[in-house]
């Protein structure tokens, strides 16, 4: 792969998750205090990832895999997500901002899918290549975070001038950019496949329903679920807490947890290779009990470091279980299933696991909240660090130890 084509995969990468982080960090402290939403309104709205996420494959599978070129697709998408953003910074109330983000994030969770297709067709050696590529999503994610702390768009000062509205038009110029861009981009063009080679199990990686019958597997992917139910109180909770109870610039700090990503992606292998995929594991599970216990009895003064450090283990939370998890069905899922079973891990996880965790955190949040209004922070966040140690308690006891191969 020559250098222009990396740079250019590399743009696109950084602007794809600059665009989700610039709106997705603060969702829920900017539909708390702009649109005056309650904790289920907000738990409505994040779950439209994991619609995204269901719909997703029929979008890829059905129509970016068979008909058009990838970048085509990607670069109207973006055009058309720009549009949306925009009314979504328009929008006065949850009842008209809820349908327009619910119609963005189906057109959006399949670009994931599709940066990835753009850049994997371009590389020789797609596991020595990638992660050079896929970085600068997260340094794009971070760059979104770093600003709109830099700007006091989440500061106390700027939610009282609700400033927050901003990051709106922030992710509509920079969706218009990739969206102008994508046309630039190496040419993707659709599998050759025959009209009647379509199969909608194949799509939704339901094809790969087979690896269940292997009991290590299938106490895996269980636990993969329910430990997404957890997960989605962080991508929820997190900012409305920090902003709550305080902390100065949250949304810059919380940028921390991907800066982590990065140091513990290259302490992966390693670790994999010397404790194994059941030790692996069990340190993400363990890891995110404690953020949520260090969330409930952290500060924003003499406590603040109880809530960097939570912030930091993110880390371990994704890279250890998310992506140890993909090489673990990758190596049962074998030659033919390999894209279904990443498409079922991914349908059961972001989709199932997460549509009910949020649907949790609503309900949990709105029960813990006073007269007052204000949420009860220490109960709500104990709530998803006990589940994190049941799913840990389950896992330990019906896993076997298994040896596959580590990450190169």
């Amino acid at each position: 792969m020559n250098i222009n084509t990396k740079l250019r995969l590399s743009v696109m990468m950084f602007l794809e998750f600059f665009i989700w982080s610039s709106w997705f960090v603060t969702l829920g402290t900017f539909l708390g205090t702009n649109l005056l939403a309650k904790d289920q309104e907000i738990s409505l709205a994040f779950s439209t990832q994991s619609f995204g996420a269901i719909i997703a494959p029929f979008v890829v599978g059905l129509i970016a895999d068979r008909y058009f070129h990838a970048q085509r697709i990607l670069g109207v998408i973006h055009i058309i997500g720009a549009g949306l953003m925009y009314l979504l910074y328009s929008a006065t109330d949850f009842s008209g901002f809820f349908p327009i983000l619910f119609l963005y994030m189906i057109l959006f969770m399949p670009t994931l899918a599709l940066v990835n297709s753009i850049s994997f067709n371009q590389m020789k050696d797609p596991a020595k290549e990638f992660s050079t590529i896929r970085v600068w999503g997260t340094i794009g994610w971070i760059t979104a975070g770093l600003l709109i702390s830099f700007l006091s768009w989440d500061s106390q000062e700027g939610l009282k001038e609700g400033l927050l509205r901003n990051t709106w038009l922030m992710a509509a110029a920079s969706s218009l950019a990739l969206g102008l861009f994508s046309f630039t981009l190496p040419h993707t063009p659709p599998q050759a496949r025959s009209a009647g080679d379509f199969k909608l199990s194949e799509a939704l990686g339901l094809d790969a329903l087979g690896l269940l019958k292997h009991k290590n597997y299938a106490v895996f992917f269980v636990s993969s679920i329910l430990i997404c139910i957890p997960l989605a109180f962080y991508y929820q909770n997190t900012s409305p807490f920090l902003t709550e109870i305080g902390l100065a610039n949250s949304t810059g700090k919380m940028a921390m947890g991907q800066v982590s990503e990065v140091v513990f992606m290259l302490a992966l292998p390693i670790f994999f290779s010397r404790f194994g995929i059941k030790k692996t594991l069990m340190v993400a599970m363990l890891a995110w009990a404690v953020r949520y216990a260090f969330f409930a009895y952290g500060n924003a003064n003499e406590g603040v470091w109880m809530l960097l450090i939570g912030i930091a283990l993110h880390g371990i939370c994704y890279d250890f279980f998310f992506v140890s998890g993909q090489i673990y069905t990758d190596s049962h899922a074998g030659t033919k299933y390999k894209s279904s079973a990443q498409g079922l891990i991914t349908l059961a996880t972001y989709g199932v696991g997460m549509l009910i965790g949020f649907w949790a955190a609503g309900l949990i949040s709105k029960y813990y909240t006073n007269e007052a209004g204000a949420h009860l922070w220490e109960s709500i966040w104990l709530i998803p660090a006990g589940i994190s140690v049941l799913v840990l308690l389950l896992f330990m006891a019906l896993f076997k130890k298994e040896q596959i191969n580590s990450p190169q």
